[in-house]
């Protein structure tokens, strides 16, 4: 490994990845590394995620998601042109199942005029021609969200970056920042790797790697496990795209729905359950070192405090197949218990303030000699090539960088 570099990127995921792509362009002569801890790229959030290549329907007006996730979604499906990765451009319904919702329902309409972002309001009967089995008094049609395989795309950033020279360390976790004559050094199990400049992608770990840089950070990261159920094949067919619920404006999460995969398989999820550790997949992973910081961060009483009967009912839904599927039946009535199975799971990295709030917009700190995402959920992969360009930016600014 060579030891000196310009710019080291600390998180080998997809905005890591897009970052590392983006800083290239701009600067083509300065000496980039991305490090990254586990022995594949793209090992936690942006390989187990849904693949959904979100319109920007959802994100208020304004907003870095709103801007980010529209300009990143047109960057995305260029990017997956070139490199000959499969889209399927399956289009998404929004249904509000109750009269309650319709309010929210028109909420998401407007924001989605407002970003730029084809929607439609349709009748029952107009959904029924796309989703025939899906059950709404009203909904909306978003005709571009379209899915995608992250993994694939992230096998192709990587394979531009290595093109152009950008060195790519896996199994090089970052345990120490220390800065020192005109470098900032970066312990790894490896080798000691010293850069000018640092951006920090670590995604489910960017609060503790911006503490290790100095950065004063005013949040914490705290894990939210989702869960899938997979919809047995001989049923697929009763999904024919994505069908959502209408979500909760008070919690940044889209609720449980159903999304057709490029592999052909449909997915039934996420539910938002707090994990017991960062990287904590399944309900008896548990590191007490990283629960006892989620515990002691006053930020989560005072989430908890808030939230209490939505993560109540989270948790049981996750311990309970019937509840999940009741949940989903609201969408489509016709699924069944024995129509779906567990499936896999991933956990999102979501920033809570030290007042309970959950911080919705992505989050990017910039400072002399380093830069800190330190909130990029969903949209965080549609967006990915966008915020890449934004930090790009950023560093030119900061740094100096041309």
């Amino acid at each position: 490994m060579e030891n000196s570099y310009d710019i080291a990127i600390i998180g080998g995921g997809i905005i890591g990845l897009a970052t590392a792509r983006a800083l290239g362009e701009r600067a083509p002569k300065a000496r980039l590394v991305v490090l990254e801890k586990e022995a594949k790229l793209a090992t936690h959030q942006t390989g187990n995620n849904s693949g959904v290549i979100h319109s920007g329907i959802y994100y208020k007006p304004g907003s870095y998601k709103a801007k980010l996730c529209v300009e990143g979604k047109g960057l995305m499906l260029d990017f997956c042109n070139k490199h000959g990765i499969r889209v399927d451009h399956v289009g998404k319904v929004i249904v509000a199942t109750e009269q309650a919702e319709l309010p929210r329902l028109q909420t998401l309409y407007e924001r989605g005029v407002a970003n730029g972002v084809p929607v439609e309001m349709i009748d029952p009967a107009q959904l029924r021609e796309i989703e025939p089995h899906a059950n709404a008094i009203r909904a909306i049609r978003s005709p571009s969200t379209a899915i995608v395989d992250y993994k694939e795309v992230c096998a192709a950033m990587t394979r531009e970056l290595t093109a152009r020279g950008v060195a790519i360390e896996t199994g090089a976790q970052v345990t120490a920042i220390k800065r020192g004559s005109g470098a900032i050094e970066l312990v790894t199990p490896r080798a000691v790797v010293r850069a000018t400049r640092i951006v920090n992608c670590a995604g489910l770990y960017s609060d503790v790697v911006a503490r290790m840089a100095g950065a004063k950070v005013d949040l914490r990261i705290i894990p939210f496990r989702g869960e899938y159920y997979m919809i047995r094949p001989e049923r697929q067919d009763i999904v024919r795209g994505l069908i959502y619920p209408v979500p909760d404006p008070e919690f940044p999460f889209l609720g449980v729905h159903l999304t057709r995969t490029v592999h052909g398989e449909v997915e039934a999820g996420p539910n938002a359950v707090l994990a017991f550790a960062r990287e904590g997949y399944r309900f008896g992973t548990v590191k007490p070192t990283e629960l006892a910081g989620t515990l002691t961060y006053s930020g989560f009483w005072q989430m908890a405090r808030k939230y209490w009967r939505t993560g109540s009912y989270e948790m049981y839904r996750s311990l309970s197949k019937n509840a999940f599927v009741q949940a989903l039946q609201r969408l489509v009535p016709v699924l069944r218990p024995e129509d779906v199975t567990r499936g896999g799971a991933g956990v999102r990295a979501q920033a809570v303030s030290p007042d309970g709030s959950l911080v919705d917009d992505f989050r990017i700190v910039a400072e002399a000699d380093a830069i800190h995402v330190l909130n990029a959920p969903s949209p965080g992969a549609t967006a990915s090539l966008a915020i890449g360009r934004h930090i790009a930016g950023l560093a030119t600014e900061t740094f100096g960088f041309k």
